[in-house]
């Protein structure tokens, strides 16, 4: 004679391994068929049916053999694909908007690359006393710092980054044209 499903649940969840063993082999197709139609994906079925099997053991303490096993380890298997969905749910949500974040900071680096690209090419057609000022300065010396390294005043420098400023200015508007 066989053993009934709400037996064998009671004698796994006092330790029965055999007992288990034996209730998941006669369980597992309905779950898995249950969570393949309720995530509609043979790879989130499995993940959820296995996920299901994993935690049996230690939910078969709750189990009261009020209803059928069946009927308990459906209600198991339903409230793990709501979980499942709420949380997926939740990842959405909170990813939400990273992917234009991302999008925005590649073009905003994309620009600052281009534009620097463009000072470093343009820098080239500066006559040398301004190209090594704005050079200096654009490496984060001060005008101290340039006046002392390239031996001329402070004033000095602050009239070459002028006059490069224009000399820029004027070479962009050239390219833009």
């Amino acid at each position: 004679m066989q053993t009934d499903d709400n037996t064998l649940a009671l004698a796994a969840a006092g330790g029965d391994a055999g007992a288990f063993a034996t209730l998941i082999e006669r369980q597992y197709d309905r779950l898995f068929r249950l969570c393949f139609r309720l995530t509609g994906s043979q790879a989130e079925a499995e993940d959820l049916c296995q996920d299901i099997c994993a935690a049996l053991p230690a939910k078969l303490g709750g189990f009261r053999a009020e209803a059928s096993f069946t009927t308990w380890v459906y209600r198991i298997c339903v409230n793990a694909a709501h979980d499942r969905r709420r949380r997926a749910a939740t990842h959405a949500r909170a990813a939400e908007g990273w992917g234009d974040w991302e999008l925005n900071r590649r073009a905003a680096d994309e620009q600052s690359e281009e534009a620097l690209d463009w000072l470093t090419t343009a820098m080239r057609h500066l006559p040398a006393d301004l190209r090594d000022t704005l050079a200096l300065v654009l490496d984060d010396m001060t005008h101290a710092q340039t006046a002392e390294i390239l031996g001329v005043s402070e004033g000095t420098i602050s009239w070459r980054i002028s006059q490069a400023k224009k000399n820029l200015a004027s070479l962009h508007k050239e390219d833009t044209v």
